[in-house]
């Protein structure tokens, strides 16, 4: 029997560009380790880029949308008919996204994984694998070749990211209660209670993130993803399966995808998160190609963080999604990247090293 794509190995960061970049950076006209994270940033991307001189020069966004069963639960703020206006105001421009898109230069593509509706918007790839998935509290979120589906698009969406020439990936996500089934998503593979992962979401207060924490536990013994019998783990598929989302989906399908093909990811907040934790559940070398943008006010997002060995660089108590935070954090690495490129070593300078 053939494998699923996913499971082919992911690429080997360059460990001898890093050392190379390492070396560099100790010849750099500061006292060792001043410029803190920014310097393990530039590092990392050595590696990642196989360049002694890494460098950020196109980066692409795709933000991935879908509508969700589970809303009729009463877990958002917001109407599901919000999901499919949003997708035409990030074609339209009006979309923090895409302001953000246009600041930092990149390519900005929008794919609809299931929105409720006829039709897709202009301006947006139709990668639909279902009008919205189930409701999670009641049925599977989705079938196995839904899911399938959804995580080919995400590769898909990064193939055509290295066709443009991209040097770095974002994936979004936009989907009106999108937050319940990624705090599902973490809790079946974190073997965490509902009220551990969940939170407010689009603004929900403390009565509705406890709904919203008793229809996950619920959704998480209907489906026998945590129980006190249970002895091994929870197989990420099925997790995605059963409680995932198609937009969640594609984002981990994405993520294994830049890994695969030697793409740096940059992830976003909790919901790219619970993506990437399951991609790298599906794919343990996933992990070696992610950064991680920042720190969400969703509260469960500090339990992914730390499952995923994930030190984010910004912490602006953001929680938009849509990729927001990932393209607020692009600049910092911009930065590091000209800091390791463009500072003058110590002999060119003419400046003592102190040895």
């Amino acid at each position: 029997m053939m494998l699923p794509w996913w499971r082919a190995p992911a690429r080997v960061p360059d460990d001898e560009a890093a050392e190379a970049a390492r070396r560099h950076q100790a010849q750099l006209t500061k006292p060792p380790g001043s410029l803190g994270r920014l310097e393990a940033a530039a590092l990392h991307l050595a590696a990642l880029q196989g360049v002694a001189r890494p460098c950020l020069r196109q980066p692409w966004i795709t933000v991935f949308a879908a509508d969700h069963g589970v809303a009729e639960e009463g877990v958002s703020a917001f109407p599901q008919a919000v999901t499919r206006q949003m997708l035409a105001n990030f074609v339209q421009g009006g979309a923090a996204i895409a302001v953000l898109a246009r600041e930092v230069g990149a390519c900005l593509e929008v794919v609809d994984m299931g929105t409720l509706g006829s039709g897709c918007l202009p301006g947006v790839i139709d990668a639909r694998v279902g009008p919205g998935t189930a409701n999670l509290v009641r049925a599977a979120a989705m079938c196995a070749d839904q899911r399938e589906a959804a995580l080919l698009a995400g590769r898909d969406a990064v193939r055509r990211a290295l066709a443009g020439g991209a040097d770095l990936f974002i994936g979004g996500e936009m989907g009106i209660g999108n937050t319940t089934p990624a705090a599902a998503l973490a809790c079946a593979l974190l073997r965490r209670p509902g009220r551990e992962l969940a939170g407010p979401g689009t603004g929900l207060d403390s009565v509705g993130v406890a709904h919203k924490a008793a229809l996950i536990d619920r959704a998480l013994a209907l489906h026998g993803l945590v129980s006190p019998t249970r002895e091994t783990p929870v197989l990420p598929e099925l997790a995605l399966t059963c409680v995932g989302g198609f937009e969640i989906a594609a984002l981990a399908g994405a993520y294994i995808a830049c890994a695969q093909a030697g793409l740096p990811a940059l992830v976003d907040g909790f919901i790219a998160g619970s993506a990437a934790l399951a991609a790298c559940r599906m794919n343990p070398g996933t992990r070696d190609w992610l950064l991680f943008s920042h720190a969400s006010a969703e509260p469960g997002h500090v339990l992914l963080l730390a499952a995923l060995r994930a030190q984010p660089l910004l912490d602006l108590e953001l929680r938009l999604g849509e990729g927001s935070g990932a393209a607020v954090a692009l600049p910092l690495l911009r930065l590091a990247c000209a800091l390791h490129n463009g500072m003058a070593t110590f002999a060119q300078a003419g400046v003592d090293d102190g040895h």
